[in-house]
């Protein structure tokens, strides 16, 4: 299928993302949100970080010009109406996402691809929000989008193989490497990154060690960029917690159950960088 024009839904730090390098491999974008305000945070983000490229010598200013030229933002989702693609990046709440995908079903021709950035939720449930479920696949970003290399691509046992290959190649024309997984809950990564995380809390929560010395002991001993506790707050104690409960109440399994401690910081409003606090003050 030939993509020339991309859909957004959502235009906050990964639907703005995603717009971003969408329109900075050629494509057109159509990028929606609720409100004006969201909508204009959300443009302003994307500004600011192509102008940022701009100044790191990464981007030239007349390439940045027409990357923006390429964006074109709205609150009208029948704008979406015209794109070949359509990725949806809204909150993570499944009913959310099903009421966003029967809206699109009804908006979009009936060979529109619908995509889902989910990190953790049903995409076969998700496609039965439809009338084109072989057209409904996972796409699977991860944050920061312009800076990380990877996209999932998610299958379900009810997509057509040329959709699949669809989302590998728009994959690769954004500068992305793509793994294939079939449709379950947290997919690879998220199913090997959360109990790891909850790992990190429990030792931490006996005493083990303190936040800084687990933090420091996985970016110097396994060479990972972030420890445990600066990644969480980086992606937000609430996302990650909705995460871990998704896959949770999808699978019973234990190792995906939050400690109390995670509730009870998102509870005083404690949700990591965005807030000012998380497992460390960034207040100071």
């Amino acid at each position: 299928m030939d993509i020339k024009k991309v859909g957004i839904v959502g235009c906050g730090l990964m639907g703005s993302g995603i717009a971003e390098i969408t329109a900075r491999a050629g494509y057109e974008v159509v990028v929606t949100e609720v409100t004006e305000d969201f909508l204009k945070k959300g443009i302003s983000r994307i500004e600011a970080s192509t102008q940022k490229a701009v100044d790191k010598g990464k981007m030239a200013a007349e390439d940045r010009t027409a990357l923006l030229g390429r964006i074109k933002g709205t609150t009208d989702l029948n704008a979406l109406a015209s794109c070949q693609l359509v990725v949806e990046a809204v909150i993570e709440k499944m009913d959310e996402k099903k009421r966003i995908f029967a809206e699109l079903d009804r908006i979009c021709p009936q060979e529109t691809i619908l995509a889902s950035n989910t990190s953790s939720l049903s995409i076969t449930e998700i496609a039965g929000a439809t009338s084109r479920p072989n057209r409904v696949l996972g796409l699977h970003f991860f944050s920061p989008v312009p800076v990380m290399r990877l996209l999932e691509v998610i299958r379900t046992i009810m997509a057509d193989e040329d959709i699949i290959q669809v989302g590998v190649e728009y994959g690769k024309a954004i500068g992305k490497e793509t793994v294939v997984c079939k449709d379950a809950p947290g997919f690879i990564v998220n199913q090997l990154y959360l109990p790891y995380t909850l790992v990190a809390i429990r030792q931490w929560e006996r005493g083990l060690a303190s936040m800084e010395d687990i933090d420091k002991a996985m970016t110097l001993g396994l060479n990972y960029p972030m420890g445990p506790f600066t990644l969480m707050d980086f992606v937000g104690l609430d996302i990650h917690y909705n995460a871990c409960m998704a896959i949770y109440e999808e699978t019973k399994d234990p190792a995906y159950l939050p400690p109390l401690t995670l509730k009870k910081m998102i509870q005083a409003g404690q949700l990591g960088r965005k807030s000012g606090k998380g497992w460390y003050d960034y207040n100071k």
